[in-house]
């Protein structure tokens, strides 16, 4: 098997609750080499091709398609659980699930049958969504152009394409020529698609997110889905995709916290001020962790009740509902967000100057914390939730949400 290779088969999880005992077991593995793979940027071939066998990335496929249709409250604490072993890791299948919900919600029967077949065996979805130079982030240039038999030709560039260097499917975001999007579904060694591993951010090192190149790819009209159906009507397609990001920084700063107290009570010097004998008993240190294991247990707690706002919202969906779980979502995510800054920060602050050697690596928590916040700015969260609490206004449907 070659590093880029995956298995033909995959265990088929039952339920939720061995999809959060098999999530647990993989973080713990995950977290052990996770420091030197950013260290030197050493991509997760590996990790990825376990975590395919492992059934973790089918859980969401229906139960009458085979799989165990978890709960969204189960999917996010799966994300969590990945991001204190490896937050790279741990992003990688977010889109993988995004896209498998656009499936789910606007896939042919056949679609659907065909797709859910190749996620129960293993296969990944990766991402070629965002673009560069562009005028903002929803002004997608991709083309999806008819052909003369009746498949389609698509044609663009697209950046921070995580997942796709690891994909077999890259669902591919364009438009078509009544300007409404789609996503096209096109196998990872098509003829035409060319990814450039070029990703050089300070976090999240080994995501890959590079580039994807799309040089007049012919696309079979059975692997295009009409995307722009997704937002007519309520939808929970934004809330589901930005929980998992909330996911992912709520794990990035349970994981720095566990790692600082875990330093603190090994390593650190006491200040010689204390007089005491051991760092942790150090009450200055103390109150500092207190603090800190406050925002980190908020971001916990806030990322369960939006999980089970989106569940509510799926039994039965209105515009009404479809907003709850939004402004639920968004609340999460920005708590999320500040705790996974903050202690990622304030881990050098309580660890002392040791911390900050190079190759301890310890800074990967707040480079990581860092560059996933940036997905989205927090700030337009607030202002509709503000909006939404002050004058009933429903939050946008655009997928960000």
């Amino acid at each position: 098997m070659t590093a880029t290779a995956r298995p033909a088969t995959a265990h088929v999880i039952s339920d939720d609750a061995e999809a959060l005992a098999v999530a647990a077991e993989l973080a713990e593995a995950f977290r052990a080499g996770a420091a030197e793979r950013d260290a030197v940027r050493r991509l997760p071939h590996t990790e990825l091709a376990r975590l395919s066998a492992s059934g973790l990335l089918a859980i969401t496929v229906p139960r009458s398609h085979g799989g165990a249709q978890v709960r969204t409250e189960t999917l996010a604490e799966v994300v969590r659980l990945l991001a204190t072993g490896d937050a790279s890791v741990s992003q990688i299948p977010q889109s993988h699930f995004v896209y498998l919900n656009v499936l789910r919600r606007q896939g042919t029967a056949g679609q659907q049958a065909f797709f859910f077949g190749e996620v129960l065996a293993g296969r990944r979805l990766g991402n070629a969504q965002s673009e560069a130079g562009t005028r903002h982030v929803q002004d997608i240039r991709t083309r999806l152009v008819p052909a003369a038999d009746g498949s389609y030709v698509l044609s663009g560039v697209k950046h921070y394409a995580t997942g796709a260097l690891f994909a077999d499917w890259i669902p591919v975001l364009a438009r078509g020529r009544d300007e409404a999007l789609y996503v096209a579904y096109v196998p990872r060694e098509a003829p035409g698609v060319r990814i450039v591993d070029d990703w050089d951010g300070m976090g999240q090192r080994t995501t890959a997110s590079g580039t994807v190149h799309l040089e007049d790819v012919t696309v079979p009209a059975d692997r295009v889905v009409p995307h722009h159906l997704t937002f007519r009507g309520p939808q929970l397609h934004g809330a589901v995709a930005q929980l998992l990001h909330a996911a992912i920084d709520t794990g990035i700063a349970c994981g720095a916290l566990a790692e600082a107290a875990s330093f603190v009570r090994t390593k650190s010097r006491p200040w010689f001020e204390s007089g005491l004998d051991s760092a942790a008993e150090d009450p200055l240190l103390i109150q500092r962790f207190g603090e800190l294991a406050v925002r980190v247990r908020a971001a916990e707690s806030l990322l369960v009740s939006a999980a089970r706002t989106v569940d509510a919202a799926a039994l039965a969906l209105t515009d009404d509902s479809a907003a709850e779980a939004s402004i639920a979502v968004a609340a999460a995510k920005v708590v999320a967000a500040e705790a996974a800054v903050e202690t990622g920060s304030a881990l050098f602050e309580v660890a002392g100057t040791r911390s900050a050697l190079d190759g301890l690596n310890l800074h990967r928590h707040w480079r990581d914390a860092r560059t996933h916040t940036l997905h989205d700015p927090v700030r337009w969260k607030v202002q509709h939730i503000g909006r939404y609490v002050l004058n009933g206004t429903r939050p946008p449907r655009h997928g960000l949400l």
